[in-house]
């Protein structure tokens, strides 16, 4: 997946945008103003693509153990409910990664105000 095609897919959710809140490096994808994807501009200029996606815990445990070269505790990031996926390793198929970038939207518009969860899901 190229970082165009990622982008085109963040930004295809309802009521996500797009900002570098902490420098002009780290790209920021929020749904209502809660982040739900992180990557590094500059690690993907050397074709380290990686990307922090929130996640369930359990879920999160599992796919560390079944993918450990791609799917590693979220650097930076809380451990328990952040992965970094390393997507250039090739483990993980198209489909896998916007599935996992739906469960950290749904991760996150899930603990958003009943009112703010219905906007989005109505």
């Amino acid at each position: 997946m190229h970082i165009e095609e990622l982008r085109a897919f963040c930004l295809s959710q309802k009521q996500v945008s797009e900002s570098f809140p902490f420098d002009n490096q780290t790209l920021v994808f929020k749904v209502a103003d809660k982040i739900f994807v992180l990557l590094a501009l500059n690690d993907w200029e050397k074709g380290q693509d990686r990307v922090n996606l929130k996640c369930d815990p359990e879920l999160a445990q599992e796919l560390r153990e079944k993918y450990p070269q791609t799917v590693l505790p979220g650097y930076h990031m809380n451990k328990k409910h952040w992965n970094t996926l390393l997507i250039h390793t090739g483990d993980l198929s198209e489909k896998q990664i916007k599935d996992l970038i739906l469960h950290s939207y749904d991760m996150v518009v899930n603990k958003l105000p009943k009112s703010k969860r219905d906007d989005l899901k109505g």
